[in-house]
């Protein structure tokens, strides 16, 4: 069974395409990387499946009745606003209790224990601006953890932070694995990829393998993707697939 569908996709900025054509299916349940060089089109692919970028063409389809959960990269993130790490991460009851719900004992309780979980105990009332990057990416885990999904995407989560965090941060990937969740992750380090992620789409604004982690890491693979980036014209139009 599919979490996630992908039908002749070509997603992109102003007409100009940045993934070209992509099919397949993630496997519900399945742990994925999606690698590649700068400007494979890694993160508009996570961005087209969260639903924050409509297609120019072809289709995504989710599996019904699922929980999605999208961590965008940390750049994207205003760190400046004026919330507490309790709040931030109370963010992820939203979906139940609504913006305006009320956070009783049994909410509180399950916040406090996501902030354990991270190992952000004691940080509750600090403000999300005077956080390290570590510390930040806890907090958004542990949001996501509330956020009790079924799909969850994660684009770059273990950019600029430091190795403890990287290694707290994959035993919850893995955890959630272990629960049959589906994790699909934007990754740059080959290394963490090849040691936790069986299942990688290694993309050049096309796919150039899909599948087991061992087979598609190969050498071969990884210049032929960098390659085809290279070579990549950024302002070409769409292009049309021969009616055969």
């Amino acid at each position: 069974m599919s979490a996630i569908r992908l039908t002749d996709l070509t997603l992109g900025y102003d007409r100009h395409p940045a993934v070209h054509h992509l099919s397949g299916e993630i496997e519900a349940g399945s742990l994925t990387a999606i690698v590649g060089p700068n400007g494979a089109g890694k993160s508009t692919l996570l961005k087209g499946i969260a639903g924050a970028l409509a297609p120019l063409s072809g289709g995504i389809a989710l599996a019904k009745g699922k929980r999605f959960a999208y961590l965008p990269q940390s750049a994207d993130l205003d760190r400046s606003f004026p919330i507490h790490v309790y709040d931030l991460v109370a963010m992820g009851l939203w979906n139940r209790a609504g913006i305006f719900g009320r956070i009783g004992a049994k909410a509180a309780h399950k916040i406090e224990h996501a902030i354990a979980a991270v190992g952000l105990t004691g940080f509750e009332r600090r403000p999300i601006g005077t956080l390290s990057g570590g510390q930040m990416q806890r907090a958004l885990f542990a949001r996501l953890l509330l956020q009790d999904a079924d799909v969850i995407l994660l684009d770059e989560p273990f950019t600029a932070i430091d190795a403890r965090t990287t290694a707290d941060l994959l035993e919850l990937v893995r955890r959630w694995h272990g629960e049959s969740r589906t994790v699909v992750a934007v990754l740059h380090d080959i290394e963490t990829v090849r040691q936790a992620f069986p299942q990688t789409l290694l993309l050049a604004r096309e796919a150039v393998a899909w599948g087991q982690t061992a087979t598609v890491l190969t050498a071969e693979n990884l210049l032929k993707a960098r390659r085809m980036v290279e070579a990549f014209d950024s302002h070409a139009a769409p292009c049309q697939r021969d009616a055969a």
